[in-house]
């Protein structure tokens, strides 16, 4: 069953001139008792003292439930939501939040607030109330996941708008428990689409924000301060940001690509600030389980041998995302043991396999040889697809290179052996690597003399400006 039908249209015949709803033909009168009903339903004087107040708040009568969900679908016209902006609605909805014990009311109310935010006149009005706006956060400490969505679905509307984003920003700044609620989502939900629009709202903030990323960061180091609303645990985990991120990955990653592509995302904008990275790799495991998932998903799940080199395309941000951390982690934390190189091979084997597709994909590669130019004219004549898989290319030789400068003669061996390495895969990423990254395909070449002097001739061969600095 829908959770909002479809509402109610007046037939002219039956509408006085003038009760219809703008240019709709939705009827004031209706719109209007219904928001009168609402107030009745929460209004104390509904209430008989013998009757136990649990009991008669918790669930909606039927008929109420469909006509106010009728409204919520209504409110996706804009004559529809001035309409109930005018009568005060966002007004009446705090009420609702205040003293509706009702999970199924709250959350229909929000989302018609969430309606009414896609209208930029209407979003300003909601977002420069301060009671409203402190209310509608408390939201995310309810205990209802349908309340909770639609709570991340309106917070994601107005984040996005950019005349009042600013204003969301400083007041979830300014509120230490969301923090808290946001984090107690991410790690221990197991609602898929309340998982993928938590991580937007997050990616949003962390976008827009960079104070508010950081204060993110530093908060698990400190106890936190649990929510301060009644349906709320008493008291939360002191969380740390990162766990949550990878738990919320490990929900969604089966089930939506593009709810990983957002925490995949998430990640990458902490690597951007030096105390995330240190957030990431200074971990109690020092960032083992991060490098673990990743480094399972590009090796394991993603762009695999099977699939069609087109497969690149789809996958480009959320490879981009996967990479650009693993680049950082392995610049950072080279001492640690799951990032040793005789452990990473089939990583090696990944990166190479990601730069054949994306020459053999049908889209135009990026030459080399016109690098420094279009660093100068930005995109250039690049149009949007082809830009994605250039910053892909760029975050994948980066890593490609360095990991080529940690290589001894061992583990080049065990490459050549599990088919990770080989006259055709390491063509293909000199082809890509030089000359930016000359140093690290001269010190590859340099052990792979060692292993196997005849492959080592071969490349020489293939890409003469190698042979003359040898």
């Amino acid at each position: 069953m829908d959770r909002n039908p479809s509402p109610p249209s007046s037939e002219a015949e039956e509408e006085e001139e003038g009760d219809a709803v703008g240019s709709t033909v939705y009827s004031k009168h209706w719109l209007f008792s219904i928001l009168t009903r609402l107030i009745e339903v929460i209004s104390p004087e509904k209430t008989e003292p013998s009757a136990n107040p649990e009991e008669i708040q918790t669930e909606l009568d039927e008929e109420m439930e469909n006509d106010i969900c009728k409204v919520w679908d209504m409110s996706m016209d804009e004559d529809v939501a001035l309409f109930l902006q005018e009568f005060n609605a966002p007004d009446i909805f705090m009420g609702v939040f205040a003293k509706s014990k009702c999970p199924r009311l709250t959350e229909i109310c929000v989302g018609i607030l969430g309606n009414m935010a896609c209208f930029q006149d209407i979003c300003m009005s909601i977002s420069k109330d301060e009671n409203l706006g402190q209310v509608l956060l408390q939201r995310l400490c309810d205990s209802d996941s349908p309340t909770l969505l639609e709570t991340s679905r309106l917070l994601l509307t107005c984040l996005s708008q950019p005349e009042v984003a600013n204003v969301w920003v400083e007041r979830i700044r300014d509120s230490p428990s969301v923090y808290d609620c946001v984090c107690f989502i991410m790690s221990s939900s197991t609602n898929v689409e309340l998982l993928v629009k938590v991580g937007e709202v997050v990616d949003k903030l962390f976008d827009l924000d960079e104070e508010l990323m950081l204060n993110w960061i530093k908060s698990g180091t400190c106890q936190s301060v649990g929510p301060s609303v009644d349906d709320s645990p008493e008291e939360l985990p002191d969380f740390k940001i990162v766990p949550c991120i990878l738990e919320a990955a490990k929900q969604v990653r089966s089930d939506n690509p593009e709810g990983l592509d957002v925490y995949m995302h998430i990640l990458q904008l902490l690597t951007t600030v030096d105390e995330g990275i240190q957030a990431i790799v200074q971990a109690p495991d020092g960032g083992k389980e991060t490098w673990s998932l990743l480094y399972d998903l590009v090796c394991h799940e993603l762009c695999q041998p099977d699939d069609p080199p087109i497969i690149v395309q789809e996958q480009k941000t959320v490879l981009a995302s996967i990479l650009s951390v693993l680049s950082a982690m392995f610049a950072s934390q080279t001492e640690q043991e799951y990032i040793k190189m005789r452990k990473n091979m089939p990583l090696i084997g990944s990166l190479i396999r990601i730069l054949q597709y994306m020459e053999g994909c049908g889209k135009r590669s990026v030459d080399n040889s016109k690098e420094s130019e279009q660093e100068e004219t930005g995109k250039g004549d690049l149009n949007e697809e082809d830009f994605h898989l250039k910053i892909l290319k760029d975050i994948c030789c980066e890593l490609l290179s360095n990991m080529f400068q940690e290589l001894t003669k061992e583990n080049t061996l065990e490459g050549l052996n599990q088919g990770h390495l080989n006259e055709q895969t390491c063509s293909c990423a000199f082809q890509n690597l030089l000359p930016l990254y000359f140093a690290s395909v001269e010190s590859f070449l340099e052990v792979l003399r060692e292993a196997d002097q005849t492959l080592a001739e071969n490349l020489e061969k293939r890409f003469p400006s190698l042979k003359v600095h040898t």
